[in-house]
């Protein structure tokens, strides 16, 4: 797996965040949270471990809860931050037909902030 993508949002955060640019921290912190959400494994493990009578269906030994995290290809990450994006036009449209221009600028700025990373996806 290549981290690529993800090391650039990571590594663009710092900076947005010296420069108190609030639209791409949160753009960024947005995305970067909807990939962590992907790599979460699925919270009902099939067979898991024993559990104990004290704490009901809490798993028994040292480690026994800890699962790995799912690893995403570059392309997943890709396809989030995708997603991440159309969301944000179709929310800042949303905005603009209820009469909530200040938001729609608002995520238009995210939109911007997010599209230098989105320079190897073809539409």
């Amino acid at each position: 797996m290549t981290d690529d993508l993800r090391r650039r949002l990571q590594d663009a955060l710092v900076p947005a965040m010296r420069a108190r640019d609030r639209a791409a921290v949160s753009a960024i912190r947005s995305a970067l949270a909807a990939v962590a959400n992907a790599e979460a494994v699925p919270v009902e493990p099939r067979g898991g471990p024993p559990t104990a009578g004290l704490v009901a269906k809490s798993a028994v030994g040292l480690g026994a809860a800890e699962v790995d995290r799912l690893q995403l290809s570059e392309d997943d990450v890709r396809s989030i931050l995708h997603a991440e994006v159309t969301a944000h036009l179709q929310a800042a449209e949303h905005q603009r037909s209820v009469g909530q221009a200040a938001r729609a600028v608002e995520l238009q700025a995210q939109v911007a902030a997010l599209r230098p990373f989105l320079d190897t996806i073809k539409d």
